[in-house]
């Protein structure tokens, strides 16, 4: 039996730690909004000519006064994904078309064109906080009904954690936040919420057959007993996603990068951070037999 509860005061220094530096990193540094929240336009290229290189166009494209410009591989060597700032003139599209090819001859294919305007990228940002607040509340009622009320602090503690140092990880490293991390961040709570609830169903089961064990041993002998079926989730689930965030393209690697941290941390505080709320407050069969009473 691996002993997980040896190390509970090691990684809450650990996760407390954590949190403060995504805090810190959140705050002062915030996050790279793409043009899904802050506004601009995208353009999808297909190059005919295997020689034109990224550097290249950014350099050709940084002459024509566009803002902050990134250009990056789109799949292949021959695609590109354009973005850049918001735009005043209406003919942008149609001078970086004729800019393009006086530079580089007709060798593109403009496969695709998206504009976001200001309004619409600060109802889309407003619209995902909402959405993972939400996520968060319900989940915080669904723990609450299921289980007792220190189940539930457990484990919106350890969603709170995932996302908030999920989040800082992208503010350290500077990477894009668009709708498609939204959407992860609203998956790595379901993830994480299902790892925890498989271990608590253990810890209650467990409750109630050894009235005489203290809740310190018996969340190691519960998360012990569920740890095969965590790793199997787990391990097949990251297998998943670093072929998506390998061989998936340009588009998915903030998805599958933000889901590989997410689950990461979401096995972990499941451990971690879920179960040593539970010693923390000294939850016991008395506990449980008083909360079913009243209900």
């Amino acid at each position: 039996m691996i002993p997980f509860n040896k190390y509970y005061n090691t990684f809450n220094i650990l996760s407390i730690s954590l949190v403060i530096i995504s805090l810190f990193f959140l705050i002062f540094k915030g996050l790279n909004y793409g043009i899904d929240f802050k506004g601009g336009t995208l353009i999808e290229l297909r190059s005919g000519d295997e020689n034109i290189t990224i550097s290249s166009l950014r350099d050709n494209l940084s002459q024509m006064n566009l803002g902050d410009i990134s250009v990056k591989n789109f799949g292949n060597e021959t695609d590109f994904l354009i973005k850049f700032e918001i735009n005043d003139n209406k003919n942008v599209i149609e001078e970086i078309k004729l800019n393009l090819d006086k530079s580089f001859g007709n060798n593109f294919n403009f496969r695709r064109v998206e504009n976001v305007g200001p309004k619409v990228s600060t109802e889309l940002l407003r619209s995902g906080i909402i959405a993972i607040s939400v996520a968060l509340a319900l989940m915080l009622i669904y723990i609450w009904i299921r289980f007792e009320w220190q189940f539930s602090l457990g484990a919106i503690l350890a969603l709170f954690h995932d996302v908030i140092v999920t989040l800082g990880l992208f503010s350290l490293f500077g990477l894009e936040i668009n709708l498609s991390i939204i959407a992860a961040v609203l998956t790595i709570v379901g993830y994480s919420m299902n790892d925890t609830v498989v271990i608590f169903d253990r810890v209650r089961e467990n409750l109630k057959k050894y009235s005489d064990i203290k809740i310190f041993e018996l969340t190691n002998i519960s998360i012990n007993e569920t740890l095969s079926r965590t790793l199997i989730t787990s391990i097949t689930t990251l297998l998943a996603l670093f072929s998506i965030y390998l061989f998936g393209g340009e588009v998915l690697k903030g998805f599958s990068l933000a889901m590989i941290f997410g689950v990461i941390f979401g096995t972990y505080s499941s451990i971690y951070i879920a179960n040593t709320v539970l010693v923390r407050l000294n939850v016991s069969q008395k506990t449980i037999m008083k909360e079913s009473d009243k209900n």
